[in-house]
């Protein structure tokens, strides 16, 4: 853990908090990113607060990087394993009727027994394939 820094942590946990707060509260709409993605690319109508959303999830780290002198990112890069990672993710959020954002922040802050179980579910699945491939 000598990359942890909980200060930063804090705030971008506290910082995505109140993106899910104010779409909530703004639109009455739970900002689960798979759901708002899938519908962006395959749904008629509605598009422009889902457009907007997407976009501020890929400005948010180029403007930081912009701003913040020692602030960081990176990409994973594109290879058979992360496409078929990415593919099985993606059967998994509509299998699971919602994705760790809807399900892990949203749904448990609002106390949903289905998206509690699904977080208990999905993290379960991670610690297991991360404890096997490490």
């Amino acid at each position: 853990m000598e990359n942890f820094t909980p200060i930063s942590a804090l705030i971008g946990g506290g910082l995505i908090g109140l993106g899910t707060l104010l779409l909530m509260a703004g639109i009455g709409r739970i900002a689960g990113i798979s759901g708002i993605s899938s519908a962006l690319l395959f749904q008629a109508g509605d598009k422009g607060w889902r457009l907007a959303f997407v976009l501020g999830i890929i400005a948010g780290p180029l403007l930081a990087g912009a701003l913040i002198a020692d602030f960081s990112y990176s990409t994973p890069s594109l290879n058979l394993h992360t496409l078929i990672a990415g593919l099985l993710v993606g059967l998994g959020t509509a299998w699971g009727s919602g994705c760790t954002s809807g399900h892990g922040i949203c749904g448990i802050g609002r106390f949903s027994a289905r998206s509690i179980i699904a977080t208990l579910a999905f993290m379960l699945a991670g610690v297991l394939v991360a404890s096997l491939f490490n």
